[in-house]
C-alpha cells in the first residue's frame, strides 16, 4: 500500500506541472493589460511601463513561469495585482469558507443520498422508488445557479426564514449547503440503488432470507455493507470535487471563498491571485483522489495495488 500511495503521488508531479504551465501561459495570451485595468485608463503609458518594469512583466515568459513555480514550491503565489495583498494570506483567508460549505453540502448530499437510494432499492418499483429517483434526477438537472435562485427567492425573500447572501455565521451556511448538496446527492442516491440491488442478488443474501431473518436486518446487517464500497468512494472523490467546485454557489450567496476568489481574479486579470486558487484546487482534487483509494483499499483488503495477483 505504502508503494502504491508513493507512485501515485509521484504521477501527481507532472499532473500538477502540465497544469501549472498551462494556466500560466493561457493567461498571457488572453487580450488585455492587468496593470492598465489595475492603475485604469486615466494612467500615463510611461507610468504603465515603468510599473510593468518593476514587476519584471516585461521579463521573457519563460522566466517568469520559472519564478512562479519557482515561489509556489515555498508557498509563496506572488502579490495580488488588485488587492495588493499577499496571494498565499489571501487564499489562506478564503479556504476556510470554502471548506466550511464543501462539508457542509457533502453531509447533506450523504443524508439525502443515501437514505433516498437505500428506500429506493428495498421498494423497488414502487411509488416510493419512482419519487426518490425523481427527486435526485431533479437535483442533478437543476443548474446550481437557478437552484439557488429559487431557494433565495422562496426562503429568504417570501418566507423570510433565512438570510440571502452573505458568511456571518451558520445561519448564513444552511441554504447553500442545501443547494450543493442536493446537486450532489442525486448521484449518491443513484448510486447506492444500482449497488444495493446487485448485492441483494446474490446468494448469501437469499440465504439470509431463507434462515428467516427480517427483511431490514438483511438489508442492513448483510447486503448494506458490501454494497457502500463504490459508494465510500464517491463520497470521498466529491469532497474534493465540492471544494474545488464551489465557484457558482460561493458567487450565488456571497460567501468569500476560493471560488469567488477565483471569479474575481478573472474578472480583473489578477494573474497570481487565479494562479494560486488554480494550484490550491488542483491539489485539493489530487488529495481527493488518493484519499479515495486509500478508503477503497480498506474497504476492501483483497485488492493489492500494483499486485495483479494479489500476492503479499
Amino acid at each position: 500500500m505504502g508503494r502504491y500511495i508513493i507512485k501515485k503521488l509521484l504521477i501527481s508531479i507532472p499532473v500538477m506541472f502540465g497544469i501549472m504551465l498551462t494556466t500560466f501561459f493561457l493567461l498571457n495570451v488572453i487580450p488585455g493589460d492587468p496593470i492598465a485595468l489595475m492603475m485604469k485608463d486615466h494612467i500615463s503609458v510611461d507610468v504603465v511601463a515603468r510599473v510593468r518594469a518593476q514587476m519584471h512583466l516585461d521579463d521573457p515568459v519563460f522566466i517568469r513561469f520559472f519564478r512562479f513555480l519557482g515561489g509556489a514550491l515555498h508557498g509563496d503565489f506572488g502579490i495580488s495585482y488588485k488587492l495588493n495583498r499577499p496571494v498565499s494570506y489571501l487564499l489562506a483567508t478564503a479556504f476556510p469558507n470554502t471548506l466550511a460549505l464543501a462539508l457542509s453540502a457533502a453531509l447533506v448530499s450523504w443524508i439525502i443520498g443515501i437514505p433516498a437510494g437505500i428506500l429506493s432499492a428495498v421498494k423497488r418499483y414502487s411509488l416510493v422508488d419512482n419519487f426518490f429517483m425523481g427527486f435526485s434526477v431533479l437535483g442533478v438537472s437543476m443548474p446550481v445557479f437557478w437552484t439557488g435562485l429559487l431557494f433565495q427567492y422562496i426562503f429568504s425573500l417570501k418566507l423570510h426564514l433565512l438570510p440571502v447572501a452573505g458568511f456571518k455565521g451558520p445561519l448564513y451556511l444552511i441554504m447553500p449547503a442545501i443547494v450543493l448538496g442536493w446537486s450532489s446527492a442525486g448521484t449518491i442516491a443513484r448510486l447506492t440503488r444500482s449497488s444495493l440491488l446487485e448485492v441483494m442478488r446474490n446468494d448469501y443474501i437469499r440465504t439470509a432470507r431463507a434462515k428467516g431473518l427480517r427483511e431490514i436486518a438483511v438489508v442492513v446487517r448483510h447486503a448494506l455493507k458490501n454494497s457502500m464500497l463504490p459508494v465510500v468512494t464517491v463520497m470521498a472523490l466529491q469532497v474534493s470535487g465540492l471544494l474545488s467546485g464551489a465557484v457558482i454557489t460561493e458567487s450565488v450567496f456571497g460567501i468569500p471563498g476560493v471560488g469567488r476568489i477565483a471569479v474575481n481574479a478573472i474578472q480583473n486579470r489578477d494573474m497570481p491571485l487565479l494562479q494560486g486558487s488554480v494550484v490550491l484546487t488542483t491539489f485539493l482534487v489530487i488529495i481527493g483522489n488518493l484519499t479515495a483509494d486509500i478508503v477503497y483499499s480498506w474497504l476492501d483488503p483483497r485488492i493489492r495495488y500494483g499486485n495483479p495477483e494479489g500476492k503479499k
